[in-house]
């Protein structure tokens, strides 16, 4: 192993201390060491401290369940680039320069992501004053150039209720040449609430920074704070905490591929789905009061348990609910007008999808093999394997069958865990937070895989915090995805995608 690397696991937390500290040029040579072997970037962040940024790279093994974390120190404000051999890293390496001020040098497209100032006052990557006023969405944009060339632009107001986000398409006729997607248009500053915390208001940020992966940032806060804390969740609630992240990933499925039937005029599965959606929110709203999930979490646990009645009206409902959303799904599969649109629309090859890192879903329909509840288990998924759905063709279709294949196997877990839920407390009291430690939560929400890194003070207080949304990976591949695309397939991809615009921009 490379003796920069301190190895890691999800859910445990390591001394400050023992993260070696390594030179500029050690750095990024491990970080291209490391993905040429199969490692991925998880997590690259900056955070400024005594006049100088500390950047830390957290990178996932893909075999043996083991994270690798390393950071090195920037005096300046300028930093090399590894985006052209490394192009995973070209969306954090802009994030980096928009909140630490660092300049870095060879990024083959620099721009902001999300337009605000940086967080070290006189510095700034873009060349911009303190005082000078952001103009949120005004930038460069890739240009093909030709006279039968031209652009459409779409957002960052939409229609129906969406959030804002601007796509600008370089197209020679109907087909797509390139998609640039810009975001950033409702940064909210949630990484700068969370310092000096945990603050009681935290979690309730934490449940809404996606507001459709409730469960999956909630859990992976709560995961922060037991590690920090030493505490540990009984049993009982383990459990519970998967039943509620399989649900949320029921519910955001099951709507999905309803949307994706909508989007080609298959209007019966599109009706099923939107109702049977409901029917999986209203599960969630059953144990804990939220169709969200919201309030169900708390560190140590959860808040609300389940007596023998509340299991068999949960386990009548999933029976409802698997045999009714089968029959919904099985009209897309037997309709060849329905399966003409969605084969061969929107590929996005494996080793693309390697190259930018797609997680979740996505990544799986190209035939990579990367879930957190099997790579990197936490909570009961330690105990209880969740069998992985992958596809190989990386298309709408693989995207909807991947989608349709994890929800069999998400009923099939919370009925299992429903069977044998362990009798007993469902919370266990938290201890206080231990201080100068580093601990990373990784959790695999609807979308794929969610990362919280946090670091204490000596108080034992939020010193830093970095959310990375699995959109955050994936916004990329939806622009490869249209590639040579004709534009009316525009809506059909993006929705087999379904990223969060918010879970982005934090």
């Amino acid at each position: 192993m490379n003796d920069t690397l301190r190895l890691i696991y999800n859910g445990r937390a390591i001394a400050c201390a023992d993260i070696p500290c390594c030179d500029q040029d050690r750095f990024l040579q491990t970080i291209l060491e490391m993905t040429g072997r199969g490692w991925r970037v998880s997590s690259y962040c900056g955070f400024p401290a005594d006049g100088a940024i500390t950047l830390y790279c957290l990178l996932a093994s893909p075999a043996d369940g083991v994270l690798g974390i390393m950071q090195t120190i920037c005096n300046g404000t300028e930093f090399p680039s590894i985006a052209v051999q490394c192009p995973q890293l070209q969306l954090f390496e802009r994030e980096i320069a928009e909140q630490c001020g660092i300049r870095f040098v060879g990024h083959p497209w620099f721009k902001p992501v999300r337009f605000v100032h940086s967080a070290v006052r006189g510095h700034d990557a873009w060349g911009r004053a303190d005082d000078q006023p952001i103009q949120v969405g005004v930038m460069e944009y890739y240009r093909v150039e030709g006279e039968e060339i031209h652009e459409v632009a779409v957002g960052p107001v939409h229609a129906g209720v969406i959030e804002p986000g601007h796509f600008r398409f370089q197209c020679h006729g109907e087909q797509v040449f390139h998609l640039e997607i810009s975001l950033g248009y409702q940064h909210r500053g949630i990484e700068q609430l969370l310092l000096n915390g945990p603050h009681p208001q935290t979690l309730r940020q934490m449940e809404a920074i996606a507001g459709d992966t409730s469960i999956g940032h909630g859990l992976a806060y709560c995961m922060v704070l037991e590690s920090l804390s030493k505490s540990h969740p009984p049993a009982t609630a383990h459990a519970l905490r998967g039943i509620a992240l399989e649900l949320e990933r029921l519910a955001n499925h099951t709507g999905d591929l309803g949307a994706i039937a909508g989007d080609v005029g298959y209007l019966p599965t599109a009706s099923f789905c939107g109702r049977i959606r409901g029917d999986f929110l209203n599960m969630s709203a059953f144990i804990c009061g939220s169709r969200f999930g919201r309030g169900l979490l708390k560190p140590g646990g959860t808040v609300f348990g389940l007596d023998q009645a509340q299991r068999e009206e949960l386990q009548n409902r999933l029976a409802t609910g698997r045999a009714e959303l089968t029959s919904a799904i099985e009209l897309l599969w037997n309709t060849p007008s329905v399966m003409s649109r969605l084969e061969g629309t929107g590929v996005v090859s494996a080793e693309s999808a390697v190259e930018m890192g797609l997680v979740g879903p996505a990544a799986r329909a190209c035939g990579l093999k990367r879930d957190v509840r099997s790579d990197y288990p936490f909570g009961i998924y330690r105990m209880a394997q969740v069998p992985i759905a992958t596809a190989h063709h990386g298309d709408v279709c693989s995207r909807s069958s991947v989608r349709w294949e994890e929800c069999q196997k998400s009923l099939d877990f919370c009925v299992e865990q429903l069977r044998q839920l362990p009798k007993g407390a469902h919370a266990a009291e938290l201890k206080p937070l231990q201080g100068d430690q580093l601990t990373v939560a990784l959790t695999e929400g609807w979308r794929g895989e969610i990362c919280h890194l946090a670091i204490t003070d000596s108080a034992g207080r939020f010193r830093q915090y970095k959310i990375t949304d699995p959109s955050f990976h994936n916004w990329q591949g939806l622009a490869m995805a249209l590639r040579n695309e004709q534009i009316s397939d525009f809506p059909l991809c993006n929705k087999s995608f379904n990223l969060s615009y918010c879970g982005f921009d934090l």
